[in-house]
């Protein structure tokens, strides 16, 4: 989902070092394939070489919800950590390729060795240059996003498998401020963005590694996904997905439904494919009458999620902030081989 990072301030002399052509408010407009390349490829770097800690506020429709989020590197390691401040308390940590989730009032953690690339929940995805493959990226001139000077870019859609977004790049570091994901009259579909942020401070607190140790009186549950390939596991997609490739494949514990018990998860088959944008998920598992009772497509913000049978013994569930047919054609593509 569309999330944001961190800060930017009106530095143009830095600025126009690094990304020529943006040191000061241009008119919105087109800019070179180039130059649109080096913003992507500044805008990804930040976000795995900065740090920053900030307040995240998603809106999704009506519904708002905020988090506490870090992120900081130290001695070549990454650091991650988010509280949700609204509903249940419930915190994520992560430590380079380590991630814990723990229900505090439940007394429930969750310790999952990642493979995937999706990073904690609450983190932005970084963006690839190849994005400009599939959008037409424009540039909107400089705004302020908690209190600090942005560079708004959108992205335009080439086809009708995805939605436009809007994002806000800081000036001085290329860290994203804020996201917003678009529906087709421009309507804003879901958007975050941090109401204050911290650039480039070790956050303050207990440290996440010292976070990850203290877990007595908890009951915990450890899972390691297994890195795979659709082949390996008997798939194929047998059409052509316009613009996404396969990013992962993996055999993890899927995370329990809303209000069921985190550690009973199930198994399934996880393949994340991505636009360098957007990613959609796809998850296969075995069918069971008792829980796959119909097939079911829901939208919450831009979130789309299709859930389906496939052949006699096969369940699917498909998610991302794509329309719906794209999803559609996602559960065309998909064959079983053996």
């Amino acid at each position: 989902m569309g999330t944001e990072i961190l800060a930017r301030v009106c530095l143009c002399a830095v600025l126009a070092a690094a990304l020529p052509g943006l040191g000061a408010a241009q008119p919105p407009g087109q800019p070179a394939s180039s130059q649109v390349a080096g913003w992507l490829q500044r805008i990804q770097a930040a976000a795995r070489e900065r740090s920053y800690q900030g307040t995240l506020v998603n809106s999704v429709g009506a519904t708002l919800s905020s988090s506490r989020v870090a992120h900081y590197l130290a001695g070549g390691q990454a650091f991650e950590s988010v509280e949700l401040l609204d509903g249940e308390p419930h915190r994520v940590y992560r430590h380079d390729d380590r991630v814990l989730s723990l229900w505090p009032q439940r007394r429930l953690a969750v310790l999952e060795q990642r493979t995937l690339r999706q990073g904690l929940p609450s983190m932005l995805h970084s963006i690839e240059p190849r994005a400009q493959d599939s959008y037409d990226v424009k540039a909107q001139g400089l705004e302020r996003v908690a209190g600090r000077e942005a560079h708004v870019l959108t992205f335009h859609p080439r086809d009708e498998h995805r939605f436009a977004q809007r994002i806000w790049a800081d000036v001085a570091t290329g860290l994203m401020l804020r996201a917003e994901v678009l529906g087709g009259r421009g309507e804003v579909l879901e958007a975050s963005m941090f109401s204050d942020v911290s650039i480039g401070t070790r956050p303050s607190g207990p440290s996440v590694a010292q976070a990850m140790r203290r877990l007595d009186g908890y009951q915990v549950t450890r899972r390691s996904p297994q890195t795979t390939q659709l082949g390996a596991e008997g798939w194929v997609m047998s059409l052509a997905l316009p613009g996404f490739r396969l990013a992962d494949c993996a055999r993890r514990m899927l995370d329990a439904e809303p209000g069921a018990n985190p550690a009973e998860p199930r198994p399934v088959l996880q393949a994340v494919f991505s636009d360098g944008l957007t990613h959609v998920s796809l998850f296969v598992e075995a069918y069971e009458p008792e829980r796959h009772r119909k097939p079911l497509l829901t939208q919450i913000g831009a979130t789309h999620t299709l859930m389906q049978r496939h052949g006699g013994q096969w369940w699917l569930t498909v998610v991302g902030d794509v329309p719906a047919a794209t999803l559609q054609l996602f559960v065309k593509a998909l064959e079983r081989q053996r």
